[in-house]
């Protein structure tokens, strides 16, 4: 347990970041997994139309810096290749 008053302080700023962070991190992975879902479906214009929702729930967490830029342009990168292949 903090003794300090910084140290307190500290401890509570973390933690109201920790679930602010938490709300644009597990809406990515939720888009994330959605597209994915719809793209296994195999329903070209949905998948299109959720692959597009997850790429935009990415760049916002990249963004805000819950996740690094390149984690997201990595995941979006997996993204659109499963989208390619399923317009093919």
């Amino acid at each position: 347990m903090a003794n300090l008053k910084s140290a307190i302080k500290r401890n509570r700023q973390n933690e109201k970041l920790r679930e602010h962070n938490r709300i644009y991190r597990g809406s990515a992975r939720t888009f994330v997994r959605k597209a994915l879902a719809t793209i296994e479906s195999g329903d070209v214009e949905a998948s299109r139309e959720a692959t597009m929702v997850a790429v935009k729930a990415l760049d916002k967490a990249a963004q805000k810096g819950v996740i690094h830029k390149n984690n997201a342009s990595r995941r979006k990168g997996r993204l659109m290749k499963k989208l390619a292949a399923l317009e093919k």
